[in-house]
């Protein structure tokens, strides 16, 4: 086998994010830029040298060529092994598994995770280690400082791969291992659930629509919930994987699943509604008539987890990304364990969970997952609510109210500004940031302030130290609101502003949120000035 040293300058821009390297599919087109950022990958970890990958991705444009291009530079940079799903297919979680399982040394996540594709949309890469989980920012730091200084690349001079077909084949002294992309993560799934029990749900008429949005989780949802569970043909929709998502944008929410979402409030709805995004690492849960919100859902879970059998002797503790709601914090406040706020992206999570400190984690953003592996997991949130819907045998709109009954409801909304001039959103968090200090006791729409900081995350594990995590502003009555600029987009800035009002247990929990929310959205309205500081006077998305 050939082995090509090219010559390479370093390129600009190739810092990862919240997950991974993310740019327009034509950026990740350009000769040189994935081969230079995979070999910074590789040299940031001391080399490929004799070491096992996991490669896949969510099946995305692009996906099976940038596969070709990793197996050729993991081949000529002396790499032991790769598995590989069929056809390029892995869903974040399942790449997880099979890290774990196979106690690789890593894995190459190919994906943009819930954004939209196409040759004009996003690509991503992300590089997991050798728990299951995203690389933490010392990794990352590592990487990117290889990206600024890389000078050559190593490619193998070879033919293509034959994705297709399940098997071994070689790439020089490189073992290719293409494999069922479903098999391993089904039997994971089949031993954390009770499968007869759900069944036995399905049987009994209970019915239930899954949106896989033309993504990946198409083919598990229809192996395990058509397959294994009995659910009928039809009950997973848009099951295909696509390159471009049906044309769509495979993020579940109200917005962009706005068709399940009608279904689900009309008069034909099922029982039971759910989707999950681009990768298979979101989802969202929507009962007859009752939409759960992220943070609801990660509270609920974790208040029923013991009806599942891998959670049957409790829970160790929970963790939440700091802008979701505290509602699982109360969860955790009466069951005796731990709560830990870290910042957002999953890889915070993954020292708490090899601590044994977790067991169940969550994002505002539709993440939820287990120490099961090492990424949030939408399918793995699905079965759960499955198999407590199995045991309580109740719509989810009444364990939405007994939950609130007992807790108090969280009131909560995320709103997102996208694509808005880079320097225009980096002002308004800059003068935000000089303001906090000065803003307790002031007054903002008639809500007065109690306390403002910008969130810093001390890992109680590796003693690890995370600043600029977002910014905090607490009102009187139990409000708050949290401003973040996210690391998931490709254009311009994203500002995510997260709007939260506690009722307690006595309180009203019928509102809509939006009306709930509406004493904090205008406090929040008034102590930004967004329309002049941004030019938006609306959110373009409202989860």
């Amino acid at each position: 086998m050939k082995i090509d040293t090219i010559a390479c300058q370093p390129i600009a821009g190739q810092k990862p994010g919240t997950s991974g390297l993310r740019k327009k599919t034509r950026v990740f087109m350009e000769p040189g830029y994935l081969e230079n950022f995979i070999q910074s990958v590789f040299n940031a970890i001391d080399g490929a040298e004799g070491k096992c990958f996991v490669v896949g991705g969510d099946g995305r444009y692009f996906n099976r060529q940038a596969i070709q291009t990793i197996l050729k530079m993991a081949a000529a940079n002396g790499a032991a092994k790769v598995i590989v799903g069929q056809n390029g297919l892995l869903s974040t979680p399942a790449a997880s598994n099979l890290i774990r399982k196979n106690k690789t040394n890593g894995g190459l996540i190919l994906s943009a995770s819930h954004n939209p594709g196409g040759i004009d949309e996003d690509f991503g890469v992300k590089y997991n280690v050798s728990n299951g989980g995203p690389a933490p920012e010392g990794v990352t730091e590592a990487i990117y400082d290889q990206t600024c200084s890389l000078s050559e690349y190593k490619i193998a001079d070879a033919p293509m791969v034959d994705l297709a077909s399940i098997g071994e084949s070689k790439m020089g002294d490189m073992t290719i291992q293409v494999v069922d992309p479903v098999k391993d993560y089904k039997e994971l799934m089949a031993s954390l659930f009770d499968f007869v029990h759900i069944r036995n749900l399905f049987a009994g008429g209970f019915t239930m629509v899954f949106d896989a949005m033309h993504a990946v989780t198409g083919p598990y949802a229809k192996a395990i919930l058509e397959g294994a569970l009995g659910a009928p043909e039809g009950t997973v929709i848009n099951a295909t994987p696509s390159e471009d998502f049906g044309g769509g944008h495979p993020d579940p929410n109200p917005v962009w699943a706005k068709s399940l979402m009608d279904l689900m409030m009309s008069a034909n709805a099922p029982c039971f509604g759910a989707a999950s995004d681009g990768d298979g690492d979101r989802n969202m849960i929507i009962g007859r008539h009752a939409y759960v919100t992220p943070s609801d859902s990660l509270a609920l879970l974790a208040a029923n987890a013991h009806y599942a059998p891998a959670y049957r002797d409790g829970l160790s503790g929970i963790a939440r990304s700091m802008p979701t709601s505290a509602a699982c914090d109360r969860v955790a406040a009466k069951m005796h364990i731990g709560i830990y706020e870290t910042p957002t992206g999953w890889k915070f999570f993954g020292n708490l969970l090899d601590a044994d400190k977790v067991t169940i984690c969550g994002e505002e953003s539709a993440g939820t997952g287990s120490n099961h592996v090492r990424e949030k997991d939408g399918l793995w949130a699905v079965l759960l609510w499955l198999n407590i819907l199995a045991e309580r045998r109740e719509p989810v709109k009444d364990i939405l109210l007994d939950h609130w009954m007992t807790f108090g409801r969280d009131y909560y909304s995320r709103y997102d500004y996208e694509a808005i001039p880079t320097d225009a959103a980096n002002n308004l968090i800059d003068g935000l940031r000089a303001q906090l200090d000065s803003l307790p006791g002031k007054s903002f729409a008639g809500l007065a302030v109690t306390k403002a900081d910008e969130f810093a995350y001390n890992d109680p594990v590796d003693g690890s130290v995370s600043t600029g995590q977002g910014l905090r502003v607490w009102f009187e009555g139990g409000a708050r609101t949290v401003f973040r600029l996210s690391g998931t987009g490709t254009e311009g800035a994203t500002l995510r502003v997260y709007l939260e009002q506690y009722v307690d247990s006595h309180g009203d929990h019928s509102l809509d949120p939006q009306v709930a929310l509406k004493g904090v959205v205008a406090a929040m309205l008034e102590l930004t000035d967004l329309a002049n500081s941004i030019g938006r006077s609306e959110p373009n998305v409202i989860t």
